[in-house]
């Protein structure tokens, strides 16, 4: 067959396409099991994918941008919040003042306290100004502080233990308002607190907000983060000190709080959910505020304020 002539110049005559001698070990081949179908994000062009890997690229931008965040400068803007920064000795690196403001005893004070500690006082544009702080009320002002430099909660300990007064630690279970830490922070220097601890995931970091809001209390207190808040729970427990959670649903309102003169913790919730299951579970008790009419519950840190009063008032009994 002419095909299949095995002589040098020999043509095939055949319409058949293909292979004529054997299948080549494509028949063989064919019998063989195939691999396990990859899942569709593995695939490659497939739409899972490529959704796959737009979520991974956002996630990953999130986390560039936080990290550029917390390492870069912030600057706390208005005429009290500088002045009271100043006050408490933060570590600014520069006072950014706007060219033609009016000035007062405020900016007075500020550029005098500015320049006794050696921290550079720049004129800017008004519009400047703006631009750094994102639109924010300044009034003129501006002050440039380094990024917040966390403790370690065992550091906060340690400082509360050395005050020679029971411990006293507000712990921040998913506050994400920097607002609200700010204010927290406040409260806790304002009734003796000796700390506050944040959880490193989902919660407000010391921002210049935070700062702004704390009025310069963040400088006079340890703020640690945990990377685990319901393992730091279970740890400062394992030292000694009782941990009580705001639970609007608690039967034990503020003003009955015992545990108040004892080593303590007091944990705040978010400003939604309130406290999480897991630091539910780890409090050895929780409490309510108790309220007159039909508000069904308070802002965290007003909350954080008011049971802080408390503990303030029955240690000084």
């Amino acid at each position: 067959m002419a095909g299949n002539d095995k002589r040098r110049g020999a043509t095939r005559k055949s319409n058949k396409k293909g292979m004529v001698v054997g299948s080549g070990g494509q028949r063989r081949r064919g019998l063989r099991g195939k691999k396990p179908t990859p899942k569709a994000e593995d695939r490659f062009a497939h739409p899972a994918k490529r959704k796959a890997d737009a979520k991974k690229k956002a996630e990953q931008d999130q986390v560039k941008r936080r990290t550029q965040q917390e390492n870069s400068p912030e600057l706390v803007a208005g005429r009290n919040p500088v002045v009271e920064c100043l006050r408490a000795g933060v570590p600014a690196t520069g006072l950014h003042v706007a060219q033609g403001i009016e000035v007062d005893d405020r900016v007075t004070e500020a550029v005098r306290e500015a320049k006794e500690h050696g921290i550079p006082v720049l004129d800017v544009p008004r519009t400047e100004l703006d631009r750094m702080t994102g639109g924010a009320l300044h009034q003129g002002l501006g002050l440039q502080v380094p990024p917040y430099r966390y403790a370690h909660p065992e550091d906060v300990l340690s400082a509360a233990r050395d005050s020679g007064m029971p411990p006293l630690i507000v712990a921040l279970d998913g506050v994400t308002d920097p607002r609200n830490l700010g204010a927290v922070v406040r409260s806790a220097a304002a009734f003796g607190a000796h700390g506050v601890v944040l959880p490193q995931r989902r919660s407000a970091g010391m921002t210049a907000v935070a700062w702004r809001t704390s009025a310069g209390a963040a400088a006079k207190l340890p703020i640690a983060r945990a990377t685990n808040l319901t393992r730091t729970l279970r740890d400062l427990q394992q030292e000694g000190l009782m941990v009580v959670g705001l639970d609007a649903d608690s039967d034990i309102s503020s003003d009955q709080l015992e545990l108040a003169t004892e080593p303590l913790v007091v944990v705040v919730g978010s400003e939604g959910r309130g406290l999480s299951r897991l630091v539910r579970e780890t409090c050895d008790q929780t409490v309510s505020i108790p309220m007159a009419g039909d508000v069904e519950s308070l802002n965290a840190s007003v909350a954080a304020g008011v049971v802080l009063a408390e503990v303030a008032r029955r240690r000084r009994v």
